[in-house]
């Protein structure tokens, strides 16, 4: 079984989609979800472009990766200076990657009319960007931009600019599809062609624009690439890039080569998941393979078959990418589901104890009002503790009062809240202020705990994602809030849905507080 290389581009790629946008410290904990899955490369922007990136690759280095390597992006040298004088080529050295990937054109036209230099300067350009980037960094990675567009055009430059790079010492080459627009046919023919030419190892780079990024990658591979780039969810530029959620599966379940174990594969739901959250966009339930659709069946045909043998309406059993079975016209409807959750966070549930299927019922209930617990484990731990009578009661809040005033059309709202808590036998009344209305709940809530337990002071409010649910109904619509918290030692998530986005976000503040008094006390 031969190995194939997986190459993340989402902090980089993944951020050219309309609508995406990721936080530094986002962009760290989907590095580290990467890392768990086992991706062999993450790239993490481009450090010359802006300071967000830049930021990336001095965080990223205070943060322990058990598998993954660091890559940075960039270009080849511009004309008419040398690798040692140019800004890009420095500052990726600097950013002090694992990794350095540049791309170059390999399309004549694009030499011709964007960088306006002769074929041959382009050459240049490419050999001598990579031989003094060999030089420097312990491995450098070449994206041929445009590669089978100007292939199709001019074949001999299109190898050219290959073999320039071949020659500088890359360690990998990696065709891209740029426009998305190559058919898996004409993929498999170029790609056979330049790996009789090409000795280096190939990788395959594609767009989604013709649908076909996944379907090209994986034809690519069938005729000898080695090296895959792709990213979570597929997200990308205009249509998106290479879906490595849909990828890592064919690749490790139907063309047998390794990538992920089996173990890390298992995750691929949840990590799909976690960075929908994190980008705050709503999952696409008929994604294929982690999808909340992906193994849901409806009628009579497909029940009865799948529940004697679920192959005969699933490509895979679904448990090898962290999905579940779905049978939506009976009472096992999302049960597989949530008992597949629970064993995911460590809590045994037998299927059919009457009190197991009290508590799978109410979890079920839960998601149907808009919970959802893979960006929120803290809350779903809670649940349950509380449901199994395992959780002890730390403090309840008789109530709360949220003010938000602005007295004079050009001044700033101000924001207080009061609280009510009861701790053992004794109930503490505080009022604190803050910059809005939530954080002036999460200053009274803390202001009142703190004197009985003093390590809630090491919490840290790290993210606060607001989601409207669709419901038709406006500014009266159900919100889903979602908080990360962390301490010194980890971070963890906690959701809450009302509508009521106050009495939501005191929800998930709540939880906050009570994980961390859990995983203090026990």
């Amino acid at each position: 079984m031969s190995k194939v290389w997986l190459y993340d581009t989402t902090l980089r790629d993944g951020t050219q989609a309309e609508d995406v946008s990721f936080l530094v410290a986002d962009k760290i904990r989907i590095a580290q979800k990467l890392d768990e899955l086992g991706i062999d490369y993450i790239e993490g922007g481009w450090p010359g472009s802006n300071p967000k990136d830049i930021a990336f690759f001095k965080d990223v280095k205070k943060v322990s990766l058990n598998h993954s390597k660091i890559a940075a992006f960039g270009s080849t040298r511009r004309a008419k200076t040398t690798p040692e004088k140019d800004n890009n080529i420095q500052t990726l050295i600097q950013a002090e990657p694992d990794v350095v990937t540049i791309f170059g054109k390999t399309w004549d036209f694009h030499v011709k009319e964007a960088l306006r230099i002769s074929l041959e300067e382009n050459l240049e350009l490419v050999f001598d960007s990579l031989e003094y980037l060999k030089k420097n960094v312990p491995e450098v990675i070449y994206d041929a931009e445009h590669f089978f567009d100007g292939y199709k055009t001019n074949p001999d430059y299109a190898i050219k600019t290959l073999q320039a790079a071949e020659q500088a010492g890359a360690d990998c080459i990696v065709l891209c599809d740029t426009n998305g627009g190559t058919m898996p046919t004409d993929i498999g023919k170029i790609v056979k062609k330049v790996k009789s030419l090409i000795k280096t190892p190939l990788g395959i780079h594609t767009h989604n624009d013709s649908e076909c990024a996944v379907a090209n990658s994986l034809v690519a591979v069938a005729n000898g690439v080695v090296h895959v780039q792709g990213t979570i969810n597929g997200f990308g530029e205009r249509c998106g890039n290479a879906n490595l959620c849909s990828i890592i599966p064919a690749l490790k379940l139907k063309l047998k080569k390794k990538c992920v174990s089996d173990e890390q594969m298992q995750s691929l739901r949840i990590v799909s998941r976690y960075i929908y959250e994190l980008a705050n966009l709503i999952p696409n339930k008929h994604q294929a393979y982690v999808g909340n659709s992906a193994f849901a069946h409806k009628g009579g045909v497909h029940v009865s078959a799948i529940q004697r043998h679920p192959e005969t309406y699933e490509h895979i059993r679904p448990e090898t990418v962290g999905n579940t079975t779905r049978v939506l016209v009976s009472d096992l409807s999302g049960r597989a589901n949530i008992l597949s959750k629970a064993e995911q966070f460590n809590i045994n549930l037998d299927s059919k104890d009457p009190v197991a299927l009290e508590i799978l019922e109410n979890i079920k209930n839960l998601e149907n009002q808009g919970f959802q617990f893979e960006g929120a484990e803290a809350s779903f731990e809670l649940l349950m503790r509380r449901a199994l009578g395992t959780l002890r009661n730390y403090f309840s809040v008789i109530g709360f009062r949220v003010i938000d005033t602005k007295r004079h059309e050009e001044d700033m709202p101000t924001s207080e809240a009061t609280v009510q808590v009861k701790v053992g036998g004794r109930i503490e009344h505080t009022a604190a202020e803050g910059n809005g209305p939530v954080n002036a709940l999460d200053n009274a809530l803390r202001k009142a705990l703190e004197q009985f337990y003093p390590e809630l002071k090491e919490i840290k409010l790290f993210d606060y994602k607001v989601r409207v649910l669709p419901a038709g109904k406006g500014t009266a619509s159900v919100t889903r809030v979602l908080i990360e918290s962390g301490d010194k030692t980890s971070r963890w998530g906690t959701v809450g849905v009302n509508e009521n986005i106050i009495d939501a976000s005191y929800q998930a503040l709540v939880d906050s507080l009570q994980y961390k008094l859990l995983k203090d006390h026990g």
